[in-house]
C-alpha cells in the first residue's frame, strides 16, 4: 500500500467521523428543542399571579389547560384560588373564600364549570361543588357525619369522588349529582 493510498483512507476515514459527529450535534440538537419549557411565573409578594411568598399546592388543570385551582395559604388562612392560564392572572370565586374558614385540596371539573373542595364553613370537614356558572354552592357530604378528605370531580361535573373515614377506615364514596350536566 503506497503512502498516497494510506493518507487518503485516513482522510476518508476522519471526514466519516467529522460527518458522524456533525450529524450527533443536529440531533442532539433537535430534540433539545423538545425539551419542556417552564412557563411558571415568579413568586409575588402583591397581586394576582400564581405563586406567592406563602405555601401554593394541589393543583389541577381544567381537561384544556386552560385554568388550573390551587390552594393556598394567602391572607393568613388556607382558601381556593383559580389562575387563568392564558391570561396569566387570577379568577375571581365569589362566595368561596369565607373568613374564618379553611378550603383545601380543590379539584375542577374538565370545562372548568365547577370546582370541588374541602370547606370547613360549616363547622366540620365537608365536600362543597362550587358552580362558576350562577355562583352557587352545592353540599355534597352533608349527610355524612364522618371526616372526608380528596375530592376529585367528573369531567362534566355530574360525579363527585371522595375519601370518608368509615368503620375506622378510609373508603372512596361516590356521589351522583343527578342528570348529566350540559
Amino acid at each position: 500500500m503506497s503512502i498516497a493510498v494510506f493518507y487518503q483512507q485516513r482522510k476518508q476515514e476522519i471526514i466519516n467521523w467529522g460527518r458522524l459527529l456533525l450529524l450527533s450535534f443536529f440531533l442532539w440538537s433537535v430534540t433539545a428543542c423538545n425539551d419542556p419549557i417552564v412557563i411558571t411565573p415568579p413568586p409575588q409578594l402583591l397581586g394576582a399571579t400564581l405563586n406567592s411568598l406563602v405555601g401554593d399546592g394541589e393543583p389541577r388543570y381544567s381537561f384544556d389547560g386552560k385554568l388550573l385551582v390551587f390552594s393556598s395559604d394567602r391572607q393568613n388562612q388556607r382558601n381556593i384560588y383559580l389562575y387563568d392560564v392564558p391570561g396569566q392572572t387570577l379568577v375571581n370565586l365569589p362566595g368561596v373564600n369565607l373568613p374564618n374558614s379553611i378550603q383545601d385540596q380543590p379539584d375542577i371539573s374538565g370545562d372548568g364549570r365547577f370546582i370541588v373542595y374541602v370547606s370547613e364553613q360549616f363547622g366540620r370537614p365537608e365536600i362543597l361543588v362550587y358552580d362558576r356558572q350562577n355562583f352557587s354552592i352545592n353540599r355534597v357530604s352533608e349527610n355524612l357525619l364522618v371526616p372526608v378528605r380528596q375530592p376529585t370531580i367528573s369531567g362534566n361535573g355530574r360525579f363527585v369522588a371522595f375519601g370518608a373515614e368509615r368503620r375506622g377506615q378510609w373508603d372512596i364514596e361516590i356521589v351522583d349529582r343527578g342528570e348529566p350536566i350540559p
